[in-house]
């Protein structure tokens, strides 16, 4: 019987582990929620391309905010779907709301950080917040995480909110791969307080960051043309002394991905590979980057193809006894997680299917390599 526990050692300490590490990450609803006197204006910018279904409904959260003094920067990416006119019927002669198209799109340059440049241009706050249009904003977002910057004398601050999971398929795969980050990088204060570049990232779903700040690392300029331009713009500031911060907004900001397994499939595929690899420095380690991106979902489905093993009559005992108490274990974890989630218990049995998923769509982005497409354009990533 030990055996078999030493056997499934690796799934019982696993999630006590990603237990450990997320421990004491903070949150926004320990901030006060009525702004100070004298705030400060700050300018909210949105990069939008082909967002029709989601600008709407963006632009009214932002509108509807706490904080005082706003401007609000919508910045059409040469979208083909009407965002843009959605976006100006949404100001709905709301005069802290500016709606500008962006240029045509320069050589070398990702299409989100164009946008967000071409905001940022003519942006006229000490601070400046980046958000995407697929966000959705409580009233209180920018009060709290305004005071949570000031308190921790933040230049970048990352709001951490929730993931809006309808379909199976966001449901079965997005909880794997968000296990995975807490995992590789703990919760919130492994952000705030870390020694080293590597270990800092930000959320390009929303993050705020002072106007001198962005300027000396070179604004979205100095990230053109890499995929995960909040990491990097993060580990730019990080770099240059300037003091980054991770928050959870769990009330306070909320967002929906994707909505279909081709988005799932595609917009992972952008990130995990291309973008994931530079949480890692230059060097052998990073050339080691897809052995270790694959471990995550082997680690996930290992308890299950022991099981069945044992199941089939293949492999001793020992191992195939292993294998259940360390599928158990990983059924236990998420249910813990689909609970926090406020989801049905039940996907914690299939969480197999995920981890499937999941080490397809690594697999293939590993292939592609620094190959990306995505809404319609196609990039290599620096």
């Amino acid at each position: 019987m030990l055996a078999a526990y030493l056997v499934a050692l690796p799934w019982i300490l696993g999630p006590l582990l990603a237990w450990w590490r997320v421990r004491d990450s903070r949150s926004l609803a320990d901030e006060p929620a009525d702004p100070p006197r004298g705030a400060a204006l700050v300018s909210v910018i949105v990069p939008a391309r082909n967002e029709a279904r989601n600008i709407e409904a963006c632009v009214a959260s932002i509108r509807a905010s706490g904080w005082p003094r706003l401007e609000i920067i919508i910045v059409d990416d040469g979208s083909a779907d009407g965002t843009g006119d959605l976006a100006r019927r949404a100001a709905a002669g709301d005069d802290r709301v500016r709606v500008i198209d962006a240029p045509p799109l320069a050589d070398g340059w990702f299409g989100k950080q164009w946008a967000c440049a071409a905001g940022a241009s003519i942006a006229r706050g000490p601070v400046l917040l980046f958000t995407d249009a697929d966000t959705r904003h409580a009233a209180d977002l920018i009060p709290r995480a305004m005071s949570y910057m000031a308190r921790i004398r933040a230049d970048l601050l990352s709001v951490a909110g929730a993931q809006e999971l309808v379909t199976f398929w966001e449901r079965v795969i997005n909880p794997q791969i968000f296990a995975m980050l807490v995992n590789w990088l703990g919760g919130t204060e492994g952000v705030t307080n870390a020694r080293r570049a590597e270990a800092v990232i930000a959320n390009g779903q929303c993050f705020l960051m002072t106007r001198p700040a962005y300027d000396a690392v070179g604004g979205h300029a100095a990230v053109r043309h890499v995929v995960a331009e909040d990491v990097m713009i993060a580990q730019q500031a990080f770099r240059s002394g300037y003091k980054v911060g991770l928050v959870l907004g769990i009330d306070q900001l909320s967002t929906r991905m994707y909505e279909s397994l081709r988005e799932i499939v595609g917009g992972w595929g952008k990130n995990v590979y291309a973008g994931g690899r530079m949480v890692l420095p230059a060097g052998p380690l990073r050339t080691l980057y897809p052995f270790a991106l694959l471990s995550a979902p082997l680690y996930s489905l290992a308890p299950a193809a022991l099981f069945a093993r044992g199941l089939l009559g293949f492999g001793s005992p020992t191992v195939a006894l292993g294998g259940a108490v360390a599928l158990g274990c990983m059924m236990l974890f998420w249910t813990l997680v689909y609970r926090g989630l406020r989801l049905p218990l039940w996907y914690a049995v299939v969480y197999p299917v995920g981890a499937l998923a999941q080490l397809w769509i690594f697999g293939v982005a590993i292939v592609r390599g620094r190959r990306v497409e995505w809404k319609g354009r196609t990039y290599t990533a620096g």
